[in-house]
C-alpha cells in the first residue's frame, strides 16, 4: 500500500460528531506521540547540568554555550504555531515524520560538532524540528479522543510534560557521570538518534495521515479523484507571529548571556502581535484558513484564561531547576548527576498525580487547577523557608520533601489546564490552538529562567550568600505563580 493510499484509509479524527466510532488504535497512537513529545521536551532541560562539560569539551566561553541552552528554546517557540497549523492541514503523520527526521539529523550534528558554531547551528535546527513535533501531541488528542477519555489522554500528556522537564537534569547528569565529563555531553544529543529512528517507525505505521475531507474530494472521478487541494498556509500571519515571539524570546535569550541591548526589541512585540491578530481576522473574513483563529480567544470559554494560566505557571516553576542546578554545582560542589537527582522528587510527585488529575478534570473542572496550584506553591514556599537549614549534604533533607509536595501539585496543573483550555476548540484547529498554548509555555519558560537567574545573581552580588540568593529567586517564582493562581480562580468563577 502506498503512503498516499494509507493516508486516505487511516482513521483520523475530525470535528466532533463526524465519526462516532473512535479509532481502536488511539491509545497506541498516543503512546508513540508521547514518546516523541517526551524526547523533544527533555532536550529543553537536559543540557542544564552539562554547561561546564560542554564549555571544556569545545574550549569555548560560557556565553557561547548558553546559546546551546537558549537557542533551542528560541527556535522551538518560533515554530510551534506554524507546526500546529501545518499538522492540522497536512496531517499529523507527515509533520511528525518531517520533524523527527530533522530532530534526529540535528541531534547527531550537535553531538558530533567539532566547534561551538556548528553545534549552535545544529541546535537551532533541533529546536525548530521540536516545534514541528510538539503541537501534534495536543492535535492527536483533539482528533482521536472525546469526553472523559480526552481528559485521561491529556493526563498522560501532562505527565509527559512534567516528568520531561524535571527528568532532563537527572538523565543529563547520569549520562555525563557514566561517560565522562569531557565527551559525555555529546551523548546527551546522540542518544536521540536510535530513539528517534524507532519512534519514526511507530509514527509511519500508526499515526493517521491527512483526513480526505480536509484536502481531497472522495466523490470526484477521473483525473480529479482523490486529488488534494494545495494547503493555503498563511505566510504573512506566520511572519507576524514569528516576529512577535522573536521580539520577546530573543532579548530573554541574550539577557541570560548578559547583553542588554536586545531589550530595545521588546516594544515591537505588542505591535507585531496586534498586527497579527488584525491580519488573522482579515484572513478569516475572506474565507481563507488562518494560521490561528484568534476569535477563539474571545468566543471559546476558558481558552484565553487557560493560555494565561499555562504561561504564568511555566514562568514561575521552570527556572527553579536551573537555579537549583547552579547553586548545587557552583556553590555546594555537587556533581552533575547529584545536581540532576535533586529534581527527582518533583518528577515523582508529578508522575503520581498527573493521571488521576486527568481522570478527575471532567467532573471537577477548573477548581482542580486552583487546588493543585495551591499545593505546588506550598511546596515552593516551604523550600524557601527551610533553605537556611540546608548546608552541603543537608540540602537533600530540605529539597526532597518540599519538591515532592510541589510535584504533587504540579501534576494536577498541566494536564487539566490543557483539557479545559482546549475543551471547546474544534478538532480542525486542535494543533494550532494547542500550539498557541504551548508557545505561551515556551515564552514563560524563557522568561522564568531569565527572571529567576537574574534575581539570584542580583541578590548574590549584594549579599554574597547563595542561600539568600536562592530564596530571592524562589520568592520571584512564588510571585509569578500567584498571578497564575489569580487567572485560574478567575476562570473557575466564570465557569460557575
Amino acid at each position: 500500500m502506498s503512503e498516499e493510499t494509507a493516508e486516505r484509509s487511516a482513521p483520523a479524527g475530525g470535528d466532533a460528531g463526524t465519526d462516532d466510532a473512535p479509532d481502536p488504535r488511539r491509545w497506541r497512537i498516543l503512546g508513540v506521540s508521547l514518546v516523541v513529545g517526551f524526547m523533544s521536551l527533555l532536550d529543553v532541560t537536559i543540557v542544564n547540568v552539562a554547561i561546564p562539560s560542554i564549555r571544556a569539551g569545545l574550549e569555548t566561553t560560557a556565553g557561547a554555550v548558553q546559546w546551546l541552552v537558549s537557542g533551542y528554546a528560541l527556535a522551538f517557540g518560533l515554530t510551534l504555531v506554524t507546526g500546529g497549523r501545518l499538522g492540522d492541514a497536512l496531517g499529523r503523520r507527515r509533520l511528525m515524520a518531517i520533524g523527527l527526521v530533522g530532530f534526529v539529523v540535528s541531534s547527531a550534528a550537535v553531538g558530533l560538532a567539532p566547534s561551538i558554531e556548528l553545534a549552535i547551528a545544529a541546535r537551532l535546527l533541533q529546536g525548530a524540528s521540536a516545534g514541528l513535533l510538539t503541537p501534534q501531541n495536543s492535535g492527536i488528542i483533539q482528533d482521536l479522543f472525546r469526553g472523559p477519555e480526552r481528559g485521561r489522554a491529556f493526563g498522560l500528556f501532562g505527565l509527559t510534560v512534567s516528568v520531561s522537564s524535571a527528568a532532563g537534569p537527572i538523565l543529563g547528569g547520569a549520562i555525563i557521570a557514566l561517560l565522562g565529563e569531557e565527551q559525555g555531553w555529546r551523548w546527551l544529543f546522540l542518544v536521540n538518534v536510535p530513539i528517534g529512528l524507532l519512534a519514526l517507525v511507530g509514527v509511519l505505521r500508526l499515526v493517521p495521515g491527512r483526513p480526505p475531507e480536509d484536502g481531497a474530494d472522495p466523490q470526484a472521478d477521473g483525473d480529479h479523484a482523490g486529488r488534494r487541494t494545495p494547503v493555503d498556509l498563511d505566510l504573512r500571519g506566520a511572519l507576524l507571529l514569528g516576529g512577535g515571539v522573536l521580539a520577546v524570546l530573543y532579548p530573554l535569550v541574550m539577557l541570560e548571556g548578559g547583553a542588554l541591548w536586545p531589550l530595545a526589541l521588546v516594544p515591537l512585540a505588542p505591535a507585531l502581535l496586534v498586527a497579527f491578530a488584525r491580519w488573522e481576522r482579515r484572513v478569516s473574513a475572506a474565507g481563507r484558513a488562518p494560521l490561528l483563529d484568534v476569535g477563539l480567544l474571545r468566543r471559546t470559554p476558558g481558552y484565553a484564561d487557560g493560555i494565561a494560566v499555562g504561561s504564568l505557571y511555566f514562568t514561575g516553576f521552570t527556572g527553579i531547576f536551573l537555579v537549583l542546578s547552579v547553586v548545587s554545582q557552583e556553590e555546594l560542589g555537587y556533581s552533575a548527576l547529584e545536581a540532576g537527582l535533586l529534581s527527582t522528587p518533583f518528577a515523582l510527585g508529578a508522575a503520581l498525580t498527573a493521571r488521576p488529575a486527568g481522570r478527575l478534570v471532567s467532573s471537577v473542572g477548573r477548581r482542580l487547577t486552583v487546588q493543585s496550584l495551591a499545593v505546588m506553591m506550598s511546596g515552593v514556599a516551604l523550600l524557601a523557608l527551610l533553605l537556611p537549614l540546608a548546608d552541603g549534604a543537608a540540602l537533600w533533607w530540605v529539597v526532597v520533601p518540599t519538591l515532592l509536595l510541589a510535584g504533587l501539585g504540579a501534576g494536577g496543573v498541566i494536564s487539566p489546564n490543557f483539557t479545559l483550555t482546549l475543551a471547546d476548540v474544534p478538532p480542525r484547529m486542535g494543533g494550532a490552538a494547542g500550539a498557541a498554548l504551548q508557545t505561551g509555555q515556551r515564552i514563560g519558560s524563557a522568561m522564568g529562567a531569565a527572571l529567576l537567574m537574574t534575581t539570584y545573581q542580583v541578590v548574590l552580588s549584594t549579599t554574597d550568600d547563595p542561600v539568600r540568593a536562592f530564596q530571592g529567586a524562589l520568592a520571584a517564582a512564588l510571585a509569578v505563580l500567584t498571578l497564575a493562581q489569580v487567572s485560574a480562580v478567575r476562570s473557575w468563577r466564570r465557569d460557575d
